[in-house]
């Protein structure tokens, strides 16, 4: 046994398969009885039997001892000891698992049989003459970094679980061969050592006591490196002294005294093994958002029959009016009968979704809702492609059509209401507008503080915008500027027209980019000014509306849809470039995506 001179803090494990019971008692009465001697660390036990890393003043451990071996099944515990300087836990755990070693197959009982075991001096004397043995490693590959038998086989793994898969992959050959399973305290060999022999494996043999009891009898003779072991030691040398590795808290790569000297290495956040730049990182965190859309919008949460309830707010111009009459004020071209309809069937509720009376007298800025059950919405493209996230912004691709906000018929088949979902709880908010129609790039802030900075380089007019269309017809001129004005009042479906008295200024720069044998050409479009439809309106006044273009037709008329199906033909209008100065870094960004046609 090691001397425990000038190291107060004896350190145990051990583990035992035997057939337990009474678990939950077990449990209480075990803590209880560590905690009032000081004792930490974890105690495993299951009904396969106890595992257990303790650490406290000899004699409190010794207690501990005697105590456990007074359960039945029990008695032969024999605990390997260690010593050092400070306790190493940091606190007191006793756990109900199970498996004491988490395996995952069954047939494989340790308390009925286990592999013939190898001595430590045997297996010494074994490799001094240089006997063909493989040493096979069944620890997991992060333990194995810090040390190894020389000359030994790593099963590869993550995991224990990992074990039995790992297995299939060893050569064939190894089969007919011998072969000395190895692990820290030899835990995991009562199950490895079994399972080979189970798989085909034909002389296996088991290290007794694992690494540590090879370094307490024989030293560190054949082995290279140190030992992991489960507490804050890390790492012990074949003399079980506390070594100076440190364990990395991100990934749990242990970490020999050269590796903390790296500049990678950041104690709590990093360390050369999953250390990652900041582009690195944006990357992982962009895959991971990608997922998240994926995930909300199968199925599509609006194609699935929900309750709505669309607001109405009261205006001061209704104060003091029944709720009858406001909706008649508000909404003039619905019949007084309709919404006694409403009333009748309950859909007319407040704030608490409770049924509201039609005679109930209404206050300026009061909010009641119209409630419409079991509602879906029409399948939209909800293939939205993240291309840049950070803390300030965020840009994806739009595919179409797909509704920007409510709207209409959509309420939650719209990109807002898919990445409220996505980014939960934080609700990005999307600093310009795209058609439904329209494909491409768009820009969205993460806060409201954000969303008021960006926006205001919209209005300033410092964000270029590059659009692509394919156009019907081809145009006369090579390049155009065109400034008619866009009214702001607009059709039951949505759509606008130039008004020359009344409209709001508008500009917008075109150039052909080429002119197609199909009689369609490919126009680059530069928006100077930010009106609803305005390429679409501009181009269609030009004579040369946009392919696929449901509202603005050949002809100068106007069409009877707002928002495509998904199976219609799409609507060539893409928003290609962006470039903006980003609100936190003042830096210039530009975004580019191609047009799908």
């Amino acid at each position: 046994m090691l001397s425990s001179v000038g190291l107060p803090v004896a350190n145990i494990s051990c583990y035992l398969f035997a057939s337990l019971s009474g678990l939950k008692e077990l449990r209480e009465h075990l803590l209880a009885f560590c905690k009032a001697r000081e004792l930490k660390g974890t105690i495993l036990l299951s009904t396969e039997g106890v595992n257990f890393f303790i650490a406290g003043p000899r004699v409190s451990v010794d207690e501990l001892v005697e105590e456990l071996r007074r359960v039945p099944g029990l008695e032969s515990l024999a605990p390997k000891y260690s010593y050092n300087e400070k306790q190493p836990f940091n606190r007191m755990l006793v756990r109900i698992k199970k498996e004491i070693i988490a395996f995952g197959v069954e047939g494989i009982e340790p308390a009925r049989y286990t592999s013939p075991k190898l001595k430590p001096a045997e297996l010494k004397r074994w490799l001094d003459e240089g006997r063909p043995v493989v040493l096979l490693d069944t620890r997991n590959d992060y333990e194995v970094k810090l040390g190894t038998f020389k000359n030994a086989t790593v099963i590869g793994v993550d995991h224990f679980r990992e074990f039995p898969e790992a297995v299939q992959r060893l050569p064939g050959a190894l089969k007919k061969q011998p072969v000395v399973s190895f692990c820290t305290g030899g835990i995991r060999c009562e199950k490895a050592a079994p399972f080979l022999e189970k798989e085909g494996f034909e002389q296996v043999w088991q290290l007794d006591g694992g690494i540590l009891k090879y370094f307490e009898e024989v030293g560190g003779d054949h082995w290279e490196g140190e030992c992991f072991v489960f507490d804050q030691r890390v790492g012990v040398d074949p003399a079980l002294r506390e070594t100076e590795s440190d364990q990395c808290y991100a990934c749990q790569a242990p970490l020999t005294a050269e590796e903390q000297q790296d500049p990678r290495f950041q104690q709590g956040v990093s360390c050369p093994y999953c250390y990652k730049t900041t582009v690195e990182k944006q990357r992982e965190s962009l895959e991971q958002r990608q997922q998240a859309l994926r995930r909300v919008a199968v199925p599509l949460p609006g194609s699935v029959p929900y309750d709505n309830y669309r607001p109405i707010s009261v205006p001061e111009r209704c104060d003091g009016l029944a709720v009858l009459d406001t909706l008649v004020t508000l909404f003039p071209h619905v019949a007084r009968s309709e919404w006694l309809m409403f009333f009748q069937a309950e859909r007319m509720v407040n704030d608490d979704q409770q049924p509201i009376a039609p005679d109930r007298v209404m206050r300026a800025g009061e909010r009641l809702y119209q409630k419409m059950p079991g509602l879906t919405e029409p399948d939209v493209n909800a293939d939205i492609r993240l291309l840049h996230e950070d803390e300030a912004v965020i840009v994806l691709e739009k595919p179409a059509p797909l509704p920007m906000h409510a709207c209409g018929r959509f309420n939650r088949n719209t990109l807002q209401y898919l990445m409220h979902l996505a980014y939960a709880p934080q609700k990005p908010r999307a600093c310009h507008r795209l058609d439904a129609n329209t494909s491409g790039l768009v820009l969205l802030a993460r806060t409201r503080h954000v969303a008021r900075l960006v926006q205001a380089q919209f209005a300033e007019g410092t964000v270029e915008k590059i659009y692509v269309a394919r156009v019907q017809g081809h145009p006369t001129w090579e390049e155009c500027c065109c400034e008619l004005p866009i009214g702001s009042e607009a059709s039951d479906l949505g759509s606008r027209d130039v008004d020359e008295i009344s409209g709001d200024a508008a500009r917008t720069e075109f150039k052909v980019l080429c002119r197609d044998p199909d009689g369609t050409a490919r126009i680059e479009a530069r928006p100077l000014t930010g009106r609803t439809n305005q390429i679409r309106v501009h181009l269609w006044q030009l004579g040369h509306p946009i392919v696929g273009d449901p509202a603005y037709l050949l002809g100068g008329l106007l069409g009877d849809t707002q928002t495509l199906r998904v199976d219609a033909q799409p609507m060539c209008l893409h928003a290609t470039q962006l470039s903006f100065t980003h609100p936190r870094q003042q830096e210039r960004l530009t975004f580019t995506s191609a047009a799908p046609f």
